[in-house]
């Protein structure tokens, strides 16, 4: 008995030793138009943002629209001569997985769209439906595939922007690089798409805020409801943030890719938690395309993954909705 007892104290004062040892690390820079903030514990005390700053910016070389000498602009430009890296072909892939299971309705094709209505890099057009037909010509992830290390389009105008995926991708991605250093408790969150894994150095769990839907919000503004989250990840998309509204209509910077209008319907945010950002942040963006009940309808199909829906209903009022699965990591709710 008094061996028994010896063993159990001496582990607990290993075990509070080790704690006290676990030094919390934390930083923020910028990266992919947008802010990021790390948050770990290490026994080490190392400062790895050098080597995540390096990272995101590789990173951008490969999926980044807007660096002209990345590889995707590169093949959006036709370069006959470019090969696909690994983070392209990952991009690609998990676009193509999600485009296939939701009908279409996540479409990283589509672009040119994205820059008729005002949401992309080019200036507004004054669009019309025969416009919108010549421009849905161009879209489809169907209608291409990665051949070796090669991308064959069917139409050279063919373009890819892997904006609605690569934030949640890259978040990832310094997830992998934190526990290529032993580093096993860490939060991570870029432009709002978060992945903490672990728990914090007292044991407790990370917890992270899902904003109330305002227009024209910052981030950070005001909070719907407060999540736990250990090895898991968490995307939100919303139609608050990027509108503009002209002789009365609203038009919303998400894009219907199989209609080619911005949508319109009562869902104004969507959180989505997975295992990996990456897929979290490419799910959410297809619930915003669809909506409110054909999301149900996917969540069923689609149970790796649990949501948490703020809406409008038919008077105007906010309303929300979550799976089953989401109540466990729910905190508050406000």
């Amino acid at each position: 008995m008094k061996k028994l007892l010896f063993l159990i104290l001496t582990g607990l004062l290993f075990s509070c030793n080790n704690q006290e040892k676990m030094q919390k690390v934390k930083f923020s820079g910028e990266a992919q138009g947008t802010y990021y903030v790390v948050t770990y514990f290490d026994s080490e005390n190392r400062n790895l943002q050098p080597q995540i700053d390096f990272l995101l910016d590789a990173f951008d070389n490969s999926v980044s629209i807007w660096i002209p000498n990345s590889i995707i602009s590169r093949i959006n430009n036709n370069d006959t001569e470019v090969e696909v890296d690994d983070w392209f072909r990952g991009n690609f892939m998990l676009s193509k997985d999600v485009f296939e299971k939701t009908g279409g309705a996540f479409d990283p094709t589509v672009g040119p769209l994205v820059n008729a209505w005002g949401f992309g890099f080019t200036d507004r057009m004054k669009v019309d439906s025969a416009i919108v037909d010549s421009l849905l010509q161009l879209v489809g992830l169907d209608r291409v595939r990665i051949d070796g290390n090669i991308v064959v389009k069917e139409d050279k105008r063919i373009q890819f922007d892997f904006n609605a995926v690569a934030q949640g991708y890259s978040v990832d991605l310094v997830g992998e690089l934190l526990e290529s250093y032993g580093i096993d408790n860490y939060l991570i969150d870029i432009g709002g798409e978060v992945l903490g894994h672990g728990v914090k150095s007292d044991g407790s769990a990370w917890k992270v805020g899902i904003e109330k839907p305002k227009d024209n919000a910052s981030y950070g503004e005001g909070l719907k409801a407060i999540v736990k989250l250990k090895n898991r990840a968490l995307a939100t998309s919303g139609s608050y943030r990027k509108f503009y509204e002209e002789n009365g209509v609203r038009y919303s910077h998400t894009i219907d890719p199989k209609s080619g209008f911005p949508v319109q319907h009562s869902l104004l945010s969507v959180s989505v938690l997975a295992d990996d950002c990456g897929v979290a942040d490419a799910w959410a963006t297809a619930f915003m395309v669809v909506g409110v009940e054909l999301t149900k309808d996917l969540l069923k199909k689609n149970q790796f993954l649990e949501a948490y829906l703020i809406y409008s209903d038919k008077e105007g009022n906010m309303k929300t909705w979550h799976t089953k699965g989401f109540s466990d990591i729910l905190d508050e709710e406000y």
